[in-house]
């Protein structure tokens, strides 16, 4: 189609000009709302858009680090626009937590580390997660052999994504700064990006689980499939140019 677009230029120039009601507004809004609803945050969809407009929220009360957590995400969502390009390392990584997690009440703790390893071991459900001790060692590990790939395809992007879930190398926010990896993986390998619906989380979580105890793959691709058929409508819908799943950033 001759009005079609390239993703990445519609979202910067939708951004600038503060469009609210294009496809920019409405990715920040799905993608916040979604990944944090997921990790248990109390902002309804509604408010999650009115912080995202307004920079204010209304109706019943939720936990100030709710609020703070989303708008971070928004500038997380920023940064990887900006930044879809550069290759994963730990910086980037580390950088990506400092943003999501800063000048909330929960980093102020005494286990917390923002924008740093975690200093205290943790667990997630029955899941071992990496001892404090090899985390710098497995997260290199990590990077060293997604960045070595010849080609980087969805099953590679979900692999990494529990792998790095495995290791939960964060106090807290893992969940949200992995799947902020996965989106951006996705662009930077002309990849359709796809947003985790909360709608969806026991599939995702369960998907998760099979993938990391017993090396089952099915279903966690699967659900990240599903996904991106979900945003292979809304890029129709947008006219964004894509050629199935696969699609050019920018020209």
């Amino acid at each position: 189609m001759d009005n079609e677009r390239y993703f990445i230029p519609v979202l910067r120039d939708q951004r600038i000009h503060k469009i609210n009601s294009g496809l920019y507004y409405y990715l920040q809004v799905e993608f916040a709302y979604n990944s944090n609803h997921i990790e248990g945050s109390r902002l309804s969809k509604d408010q999650t858009r009115t912080l995202f407009e307004k920079k204010t929220i209304g109706g019943d009360y939720v936990p100030a680090d709710d609020v703070t957590e989303t708008a971070n995400h928004f500038r997380c969502f920023d940064h990887i626009i900006d930044t879809y390009k550069q290759p994963l390392t730990e910086e980037y990584i580390k950088d990506l937590h400092r943003i999501f997690k800063m000048n909330t009440f929960s980093s102020m703790s005494d286990e917390a580390v923002v924008g740093d390893y975690k200093k205290y071991d943790n667990m997630v459900r029955e899941i071992m997660t990496t001892t404090v001790g090899d985390v710098p060692k497995e997260m290199a590990s990590l990077i060293e052999r997604y960045e070595g790939l010849d080609e980087v395809d969805l099953t590679e992007i979900v692999s990494f994504h529990a792998a790095f879930e495995k290791i939960h190398p964060f106090y807290d926010g893992n969940g949200r700064v992995g799947r902020l990896i996965m989106f951006k993986e996705c662009l930077r390998n002309g990849i359709v990006p796809f947003i985790v619906n909360d709608n969806d989380k026991k599939f995702y979580a369960l998907g998760l689980s099979e993938w990391q105890l017993s090396d089952k793959k099915d279903r966690l691709l699967g659900v990240c499939s599903l996904m991106q058929d979900d945003m292979i409508a809304v890029f129709e819908h947008f006219k964004i140019r894509h050629d199935g799943d696969r699609f050019e950033p920018e020209p």
